[in-house]
């Protein structure tokens, strides 16, 4: 022990310390927590106790002498920056590189608001992987083998991907002769997705919102894009009925829009919900009295709903005779342009900054 500390004391005398580096190496190597001088007071423990005491003053000592000889070339450093002397090639009345700070993304914006609302009254967020399988994305919503959204016209799909059997994506046809399932992935049509997962792995009453990107074959214009962002939702529970949906929705147009916006449910179709209706609030850009917006009507539609089809529910193991619940789903990129009156949806993907930078202030 004591030809250790001799050797390293030689060390520390010795030690080049001319620059930032040298000291930073110096620092770690002698003082820091896995420093040699820490592995000394270590090994302090095996020494007998009648040494203890002197080896341990040596160790103390020792400490005391780096610490200082660090302390002292890191001064000698420091005041050596402050006497160089100044670059003679800068010109310090130069004016100052403004830095420009950035802004977030109005749908950033707008997801975020919408988000805010529906915590408001008890809903927490849920998400899910964007490439999905058939399961999942079609049969567990109910819709059939020939609708229309399964075509490669509207959808997306991706190179079939093979799973161990028994794996749980439920109605997928598998290998006669090796018992796999052959599933069809696609990239998610919406983030009604993520409400069959939940259904299937959190327990009830469930009240759950579901942001996320979603993605369909579309020609973009200023009115459709092949990917964009939705907002979907729901609520599974003992005695929901369709006066919850609508008094959801309620609160939820008028604490985003104002309390002076009109709402109206049309009477619609979709597969995972039955009764459905589409969801229209007064035209945001005549106040309700007709414009070219609106096709005179007064009225924008801004997405579904309706009460979660009994077959879904089964589908998802809950008993569609004892629970009930709603569900919804709107396109951020639509509420976004109703809210800050855009019209044309490919400003949200073009980068251009004389765009974003108009939500700086928001």
């Amino acid at each position: 022990m004591q030809e250790s500390i001799a050797a390293l004391a030689a060390e520390i005398t010795t030690a080049a310390l001319n620059n930032s580096a040298e000291l930073d190496a110096f620092r770690i190597s002698y003082l820091g927590r896995k420093g040699r001088l820490a592995d000394l007071f270590d090994q302090l423990k095996t020494v007998p106790n009648e040494e203890k005491r002197a080896v341990g003053q040596q160790l103390n000592a020792l400490k005391q002498q780096a610490q200082a000889r660090f302390d002292e070339a890191q001064q000698a450093a420091e005041a050596a920056a402050d006497n160089a002397p100044a670059n003679p090639d800068f010109d310090y009345t130069l004016p100052t590189v403004p830095n420009a700070l950035g802004t977030r993304h109005p749908l950033s914006l707008v997801r975020e608001e919408m988000l805010r609302v529906f915590a408001r009254i008890g809903f927490a967020v849920a998400e899910g992987p964007e490439i999905e399988d058939d399961w999942h994305n079609f049969t567990a919503l109910n819709f059939p083998e020939n609708h229309p959204a399964r075509d490669m016209q509207d959808t997306f799909f991706v190179a079939p991907v093979s799973h161990a059997a028994g794996a749980d994506n439920a109605g997928a046809t598998g290998d006669a002769a090796t018992g796999a399932p052959n599933l069809p992935h696609l990239l998610r049509t919406h983030t009604s997705t993520v409400q069959v997962r939940v259904m299937e792995t959190e327990p009830l009453p469930i009240r759950r919102v579901m942001p996320g990107r979603v993605f369909r074959n579309e020609a973009i214009s200023a009115r459709a894009h092949m990917m964009f962002h939705q907002v979907e939702g729901i609520f599974i529970d003992e005695g929901v009925s369709f006066a919850d949906l609508k008094q959801t929705v309620y609160y939820f147009v008028q604490e985003l829009f104002g309390a002076d916006i009109n709402i109206r449910f049309r009477p619609s179709f979709f597969p995972f919900t039955e009764p459905s209706a589409e969801i229209d609030i007064t035209c945001l850009i005549c106040k309700g009295a007709g414009c070219n917006i609106c096709k005179y009507s007064g009225w924008v539609e801004i997405g579904g709903c309706g009460m979660v089809d009994p077959a879904v529910l089964e589908n998802a193991k809950i008993d569609s005779d004892k629970y009930s619940g709603y569900a919804w789903g709107m396109g951020i990129e639509r509420i976004a342009m109703l809210k800050y009156q855009i019209k044309d949806l490919r400003l949200f993907t073009e980068n251009d900054m004389r765009f974003l930078r108009q939500f700086e202030a928001l």
